[in-house]
């Protein structure tokens, strides 16, 4: 079985970002296809995937090859390199793909500036050109692009066989969980019946348990939300006192609360509160 798929790996110009998007009629296929380092590039490995590429392409662009040279050299090293697919990109956002000869049809890739899209055992042509074409049009972090790109290339016919799983990788300097690894977004879909829709779906839960609150996410925890908090936290069986005043005793009990719930990312000190949060506990606990 081969990880027959559609993928588009790409830069965001704007911050460094840099990330990949696959689906596929194959299980797990972002354990197999999506492979990133912060600061050097991206590569999807698919068809009769070689995922070796991967650690040499990234050695390579450290050593400061283009991203032709290194397509070049790791099909020339490989002698059965005309069942492979891949794409690069590397962190100044140029890219490369291949479609070996042998890689089944429909196959083939298109490059533009900041990405690679790639695909093969293709509804045809026009999935890797809505991969492409959703990308170059659209704006916005990286995340959501990639993923519109992917939902449109599905629209288009995506995998000839059908679907089955789905992935979405974007990596960011320090910009993983607690800013220990670079690891921004890692999310995989292993075995689903609309795996891009669930994408979706996780993407919105990364949103608002993992992404930091910015300032317009804030507003005034004023009296009535106050209490509002209060009584919740008095029925998860917090001591406070459902008064609408926001005492140090209830920001410590909502602090606690929080962590149980996975929202330490959104939590605020002061008399404010994140307007994503407010609206989960809301529709969690009614």
């Amino acid at each position: 079985m081969k990880p027959s798929t559609f993928s588009l790996v790409a830069c965001d110009s704007a911050n460094g970002d840099l990330g990949i998007a696959v689906a596929s009629k194959f299980l797990a296929v972002g354990s197999v296809v999506s492979w990133a380092q912060a600061g050097v590039g991206a590569i999807a490995t698919q068809a009769w995937a070689n995922t070796r590429y991967a650690p040499l392409a990234f050695e390579m662009l450290k050593q400061g090859m283009s991203v032709e040279q290194i397509g070049a050299a790791l099909t020339t090293a490989d002698p059965d390199f005309t069942q492979r697919q891949f794409g690069i990109v590397d962190a100044q956002g140029r890219g490369f793909t291949f479609t070996g000869a042998q890689c089944f049809d429909w196959a083939g890739g298109r490059v533009g500036a900041n990405y690679a899209a790639q695909g093969n055992i293709l509804a045809g042509a026009q999935v890797v050109d809505a991969l492409a074409e959703t990308f170059e049009h659209s704006t916005g972090a990286l995340a959501a692009r990639l993923l519109n790109a992917l939902a449109a290339g599905q629209a288009a016919g995506g995998d000839k066989r059908g679907q089955e799983s789905a992935a979405l990788l974007v990596v960011r300097a320090q910009g993983g969980y607690g800013g220990f690894n670079d690891r921004y977004i890692d999310l995989r879909v292993d075995d689903h019946p609309t795996p891009i829709d669930e994408l979706k779906r996780l993407l919105a839960l990364h949103r608002m348990y993992l992404e930091k609150s910015q300032p317009d996410d804030l507003m005034p925890l004023d009296e009535n939300i106050a209490r509002e908090l209060q009584t919740l936290l008095a029925r998860r069986g917090y001591s406070v006192s459902v008064s609408g005043v926001w005492d140090k005793t209830s920001q410590k009990a909502f602090r606690e609360f929080g962590g149980v719930e996975n929202l330490e990312e959104r939590l605020s000190e002061g008399p404010f509160i994140d307007k994503t949060v407010l609206k989960f506990l809301r529709e969690k606990f009614g």
